[in-house]
C-alpha cells in the first residue's frame, strides 16, 4: 500500500520539542579520540502535527538545536480523534516493531521511551502501544512515525473511496 505523506507548513505553529536520545560518539584519529554528540529530537504542537530530526555536533546544546531545526523540516499531520488514534496500526522500521491501539478516555499513554515522546508530541492522550524487537531509539521513532503515517480517519477513507461518510460505517 502506498503511503501518502501529509506535509505541513511551519508558519505560525507553537511547536514543543522533546529530546528522545543523546549519544556520545567517538572518532578515533591519529591524534587520539575526538568526541561529538548525536541527538534525536521530536517536535510537535500536541494537536496532530509532529516531526523528528537528528542533530550532530561537538557540543550537546548545538546537537539538540540542530535536531530541532531538522525536525521542523519533517512535519506531518496525524489524525487524532477524541484524544486517541482512529484504529489499530502495526509498523516496522529496521529491527523495531511497533503496535498502536486506540484506548478509551482516561487510559493515558501506555507506551515506553521513544514511542511515548512521539505520541505525546502528536497530542494523543489515550493509547496502548507496544514495541517489540529492537529498542534502538532511532528505529523506534521511525517505526512510530511509519505507523502514524498509515493512520486514516473516516473522512479520509470516505474521500478515498468516493462515497459519503455514512456509507463508510454502514457498508
Amino acid at each position: 500500500m502506498a503511503t501518502t505523506i501529509r506535509k505541513v507548513k511551519t508558519t505560525d505553529l507553537e511547536l514543543k520539542d522533546r529530546l528522545v536520545s543523546i549519544q556520545r560518539v567517538t572518532k578515533v584519529t591519529k591524534g587520539g579520540r575526538t568526541f561529538s554528540f548525536s541527538a534525536i529530537v521530536v517536535v510537535g504542537n500536541e494537536n496532530g502535527i509532529v516531526g523528528y530530526g537528528l542533530g550532530k555536533a561537538n557540543e550537546v546544546t548545538t546537537a539538540i538545536s540542530k535536531g530541532v531545526e531538522d525536525a521542523k523540516k519533517n512535519l506531518i499531520k496525524v489524525p487524532v480523534l477524541k484524544g486517541t488514534i482512529p484504529h489499530e496500526q502495526y509498523a516496522k522500521f529496521g529491527g523495531a516493531n511497533v503496535f498502536l491501539k486506540p484506548a478509551s478516555s482516561g487510559t493515558g499513554v501506555k507506551a515506553g521511551g521513544a514511542m511515548r515522546a512521539v505520541l505525546e508530541s502528536v497530542g494523543v492522550t489515550d493509547v496502548l502501544a507496544k514495541s517489540k524487537g529492537s529498542s534502538n531509539p532511532h528505529n523506534l521513532v521511525k517505526a512510530t512515525f511509519a505507523a502514524l503515517l498509515e493512520l486514516r480517519d473516516a473522512y479520509t477513507v470516505a474521500q478515498h473511496r468516493g462515497v459519503k461518510l455514512d456509507k463508510v460505517f454502514n457498508g
